[in-house]
């Protein structure tokens, strides 16, 4: 664990700090040559299981773009697979699970892991990370939710309408209740193992907990994310749950035990934080795209996020989502330096109790 509180934990605490920390999700990729150059030698999911390579792309976006927290380099996919399900990671269609789910048989043929003796390369990776990190910044674990890991598993890719997760709640809700306790058992124990080995944070991505209805999306996903967070609660790191595309239901997955909410670039963060006061920190949400734009535009909008958000604590900047690959790596630097130069205004140094 960190030595001195990072700026990060204290705001995901809604600690005093003297700026705005600033993070990207997906930070470490293919939108870094250095990156790129690690790629050349391996594969994906090589890379992914071999620790030392994972760590050295984790500190990348540390010594490149100067963000405030680590995020340990893995793919939420190395969880199905260590239950038995045969990843492939396809350039032109991503990750493809071969045999995907399909009936009560594939769930009772799937493997409950010792999720620290299988995901023994992320534990070390996490590791050998905090070591070169030397506390310089937190590292922040992750894992994919229950319902995103399922959605995957059982489409077996990708996919436009969902038809196939979303028949077997429709159709078989008990088998997809089993399916999902399963998934939220082994998420928990795996965030637990990844804090065990040194995280300071875990995030929770709820990808595809906005092809929901809201009431299915409390159901399927949100139920199970709070089973996972009582699990993790007492061991003192905070819990972020990023669900994307759910804005109808920020004040339940802020009811979740979470500590932060991640924002989607679809949401107001003003009224979002109005939303949320006193309850949890806020993370988020510049739409990655803007990455794109000139450095004027760039500026513009971050102050924007800023001032919706106003003045005080417990706010966490990022992008709406993960960092697109062919972001131009000095607008990334530009974005970074615009938080950190433009938030100083909205802090104050002097000394309060957290606010929530």
């Amino acid at each position: 664990m960190l030595t001195n509180e990072h700026l990060f934990i204290k705001a995901c605490r809604g600690l005093p700090t003297n700026r705005t920390p600033v993070w990207i999700m997906r930070q470490a990729g293919r939108y870094l040559p250095e990156y790129r150059a690690v790629r050349e030698k391996v594969d994906f999911l090589t890379l992914c299981k071999t620790p030392e390579l994972a760590a050295e792309v984790t500190v990348q976006p540390i010594d490149i773009l100067g963000v405030d927290a680590a995020i340990i380099f893995s793919d939420i996919l190395v969880l199905p697979e260590a239950m038995g399900m045969q990843l492939e990671l396809v350039e032109s269609k991503g990750p493809v699970f071969n045999e995907p789910i399909r009936s009560s048989g594939h769930i009772e043929r799937l493997v409950k892991p010792d999720v620290r003796e299988k995901l023994s390369y992320v534990i070390k990776a996490i590791e050998m990370t905090k070591e070169t990190l030397r506390d310089r910044v937190p590292l922040i674990g992750f894992s994919g939710s229950p319902w995103t890991l399922a959605a995957y598993m059982v489409e077996g890719t990708g996919s436009k309408n969902f038809f196939n997760i979303k028949n077997l709640i429709y159709s078989e809700p008990k088998l997809a209740h089993k399916l999902l306790q399963m998934l939220s058992d082994l998420v928990a124990d795996y965030l637990n193992d990844q804090i065990e080995a040194g995280c300071d944070a875990v995030q929770i991505f709820d990808t595809w907990g906005g092809i929901l209805t809201p009431d299915d999306f409390k159901e399927f996903s949100l139920s199970y994310i709070e089973q996972i967070i009582k699990k993790v609660k007492d061991r003192n790191v905070p819990v972020i749950v990023f669900a994307k595309g759910t804005a109808h239901s920020l004040i339940d997955v802020a009811k979740s035990g979470c500590d932060v909410v991640g924002l989607d670039w679809t949401v107001d963060i003003g009224e979002a934080r109005k939303l949320l006061y006193n309850k949890t920190a806020i993370q988020g949400n510049l739409d990655p795209v803007i990455l794109f734009s000139t450095e004027k535009k760039i500026e513009e909008e971050t102050e924007k996020i800023l001032k919706k958000f106003g003045s005080g604590e417990g706010h966490i900047f990022n992008l709406g989502h993960g960092i697109l690959p062919d972001t131009p790596v000095e607008n990334a630097k530009f974005f970074v330096n615009a938080v950190k130069e433009l938030s100083v205004k909205y802090h104050s140094t002097k000394e309060t109790s957290a606010v929530f």
